[in-house]
């Protein structure tokens, strides 16, 4: 070994972390414990009162935890047998000590579950303020109950225990939807997606078959911008509207949207805010900008 190996900023500097010690590189754990705590007891700053004191007990210290450390000690072998390789020691040696010390896979996992259980209470939260908000206003809870019992949801018997099942937008959080759950699974959600698309290809693409009802409601949906869940709590006679209009045809879905901004703007004509709204404006147009 050559002077050359030692890197003055890794390890031992400029000195030999094994001759700081007085051991040899083949030496085991147990050895290089016992010349440690010799050379302690030795240069100790009570001990010991030359100037350089303090400096040489923190070199022996230094030494001591690279060759007791495997992972370090390979590292500096790894050096003194490679002295060109220079850039790869400084990547070893602050690789070792920026690394975090933890399992970075135990802290995804513990980060992705403390995410979904929030994700899930937070959840659970806005149902229980919804429903509360609902029974509490009678125009709301109405409503609910129209569409619930549109959908064939509503549980008219008054036997004890037994409740009316809600889905749609008045579901309750499932714990398979959270980030935990759809994570694990979605392997399987990939495999299904391509299964799903390939099928579509080949039925609707290729072989020309008329849309399903499930294939009807899906591309309706689609067109609207709307999620399974907020389809679902539409009611019945609106989604039927919806689905017989055909929107996913491009000319019928102009024309839907034709239709909607002549009710829109019709609503907003016999609105008292609306009106007062174009008043204001009418009343307080912005100075023309001038421009010198």
């Amino acid at each position: 070994m050559t002077v050359d190996a030692l890197v003055e900023d890794l390890y031992c500097g400029s000195q030999n972390c094994y001759d700081v010690l007085g051991v040899k590189r083949g030496d085991v754990k147990a050895t290089i414990a016992r010349a440690y705590r010799r050379m302690a007891r030795k240069y100790h700053p009570d001990i010991y009162k030359g100037k350089d004191a303090e400096q040489k007990f923190r070199l022996i210290a230094k030494a001591y935890e690279i060759l007791k450390d495997d992972e370090e000690r390979n590292n500096y072998d790894y050096m003194l047998d490679n002295p060109d390789l220079v850039y790869r020691h400084y990547y070893r040696y602050y690789k070792k000590r920026v690394s975090p010390k933890v399992d970075i896979r135990v802290v995804v996992m513990v980060t992705v579950t403390v995410v979904s259980l929030i994700q899930y209470l937070a959840g659970l939260n806005r149902y229980n303020d919804a429903i509360k908000y609902a029974l509490r206003d009678q125009r709301y809870r109405n409503q609910a109950i129209e569409v619930a019992k549109s959908k064939g949801l509503w549980n008219t018997s008054k036997k004890k225990g037994k409740r009316s099942k809600m889905i749609g937008g008045y579901k309750k959080p499932s714990v398979f939807d959270v980030l935990f759950f759809q994570l694990c699974f979605s392997p399987l959600y990939i495999v299904q997606y391509i299964f799903w698309y390939l099928r579509w290809l080949w039925k609707f693409n290729v072989n020309k078959e008329p849309y399903g009802p499930e294939e009807r409601i899906y591309l309706t949906r689609k067109k609207l911008g709307l999620s399974a869940t907020k389809w679902e709590s539409l009611p019945a006679e609106k989604q039927s509207n919806f689905e017989s209009r055909e929107l996913w045809i491009d000319e019928n879905f102009k024309t839907f949207t034709a239709e909607m901004e002549e009710d829109m703007r019709v609503k907003n004509a016999s609105s008292n805010k609306y009106k007062m709204y174009r008043r204001y404006m009418k009343n307080h147009k912005p100075s023309a900008m001038q421009i010198d």
